[in-house]
């Protein structure tokens, strides 16, 4: 007994010694978060409960070399199984059959995943990142036609994205150039993602020209691929060429972006958007962004069932050719600011009205919550009969 109360002494002493070595050379911090979702449908409320501790992890090893990475823990309660045919217009799922119903189901499962995981190298001349990194392109807030890696919420577009497998070169050129070369391996050279970024400034502006070739697939979702289990889809090459610039003109927030999109077999498309944003005396902030993408449809009757699946899993941004983007902010009180933000699909003269309110309860408390409200006709991007939402999160940063 007295054998293994001694060797359970030893073994905290050197649990306790090595936990304070770590914190020593690594900073640990990150946050924990409980969100409730919820939308009507059908004369029903349903909801969806989550839980999530990030953990982020930082080492400034020596001046040249850092290492950063977080882990994210997710579960989730509540209603986990979504059919995506519930919420698409009648219109195009009316030629869908009922066997293929089930094949549309989206699931909520607890996961554990390395979200990023990168080191850091700093030369003379020159910096490396290597691993899996956050990798964002653009100066829209809600809409960045550059950026080929994320598509962001259109309700919540300042959460964090997710990171990506990459090698990362940065070379700067005197004091207002920065010229990035980036390579994202996937299994052999030819459908891997490749970009090259100038950035620099001019005036009161910065600008960043951009080249990037990426393998994309559209994919056909009323046919299944016996092979793969999945629904058909052929690869593409898609070679993005584009360019964005952010700044401040006669008191103002200036920030415009445009990207042509050179497709392989497919049709070639160009988006653009350009915003402007300001803050009143009176604490007010108020900014507006137009979005114009040719890949989208000019009227509702356009849309297909293609559109709207490739809408829903990220294949493309929108699928409107013009929509207007509205955001009206104000503290309320010192510690509670309210906003409207307001969607406007010029194609379809469709719109969502987003209230929100978020509230610093203490310095590293935030509570934020939004509900929405779809006022389009049937058919529309923001269809009445697709049902109104909301949402609530509280986090707690460490």
């Amino acid at each position: 007994m007295k054998i293994l109360v001694g060797s359970l002494t030893i073994l905290l002493m050197l649990s306790s010694f090595v936990t304070a070595q770590i914190e020593d050379m690594v900073d640990i911090f990150g946050y924990f978060e409980t969100q409730i979702m919820g939308t009507q449908l059908d004369n029903k409320v349903y909801q969806l409960f989550s839980n999530k501790l990030r953990l982020d992890l930082r080492s400034d090893i020596s001046e040249q070399v850092t290492f950063a990475a977080n882990v994210n823990f997710i579960t989730y309660h509540g209603k986990k199984e979504w059919y995506i045919l519930d919420f698409l217009p009648d219109k195009v799922t009316g030629s869908i059959s009922d066997e293929l119903y089930p094949v549309f189901k989206l699931n909520f499962e607890d996961e554990i995943f390395l979200d990023n995981a990168y080191l850091k190298l700093r030369f003379d001349l020159f910096d490396v990142t290597i691993g899996k990194q956050q990798i964002s392109t653009g100066t829209g807030y809600v809409w960045n036609p550059t950026d080929v890696f994320n598509i962001k919420d259109l309700f919540d577009p300042t959460y964090e994205q997710p990171g990506h497998n990459a090698i990362m070169i940065e070379i700067p050129i005197g004091y207002d150039y920065t010229v990035s070369g980036l390579y994202s391996p996937e299994s052999d050279w030819e459908s891997s993602t490749k970009m090259v970024r100038m950035k620099g400034r001019a005036l009161h502006f910065d600008y960043t020209l951009i080249a990037v070739e990426r393998e994309w697939t559209f994919h056909d979702y009323t046919r299944l691929d016996t092979e793969s289990g999945g629904f058909f889809g052929i690869p593409q090459k898609r070679h993005l060429f584009g360019i964005s610039t952010v700044g401040e003109l006669l008191g103002l927030g200036v920030l415009a972006e445009y990207a042509y999109n050179d497709m392989q077999y497919s049709r070639s498309f160009q988006e653009w958007v350009a915003g402007i944003n300001y803050t009143f005396d009176f604490q007010t902030y108020f900014m507006i962004e137009y979005y114009h993408n040719t890949l989208g449809k000019e009227k509702s009757s356009e849309y297909t069932f293609n559109d709207w699946m490739r809408l829903f899993s990220n294949e493309q941004k929108t699928i409107a050719r013009d929509q207007v983007y509205v955001l009206i902010q104000h503290p309320l009180t010192e510690l509670l600011d309210g906003g409207l933000t307001s969607v406007i699909c010029l194609s379809d003269q469709s719109v969502v009205l987003v209230p929100t309110l978020t509230y610093s309860l203490w310095e590293n408390v935030d509570v934020m919550a939004y509900f929405s409200f779809n006022l389009g006709e049937a058919g529309t991007l923001y269809d009445r009969n697709l049902g109104n939402g909301g949402m609530f999160r509280a986090r707690i940063y460490f």
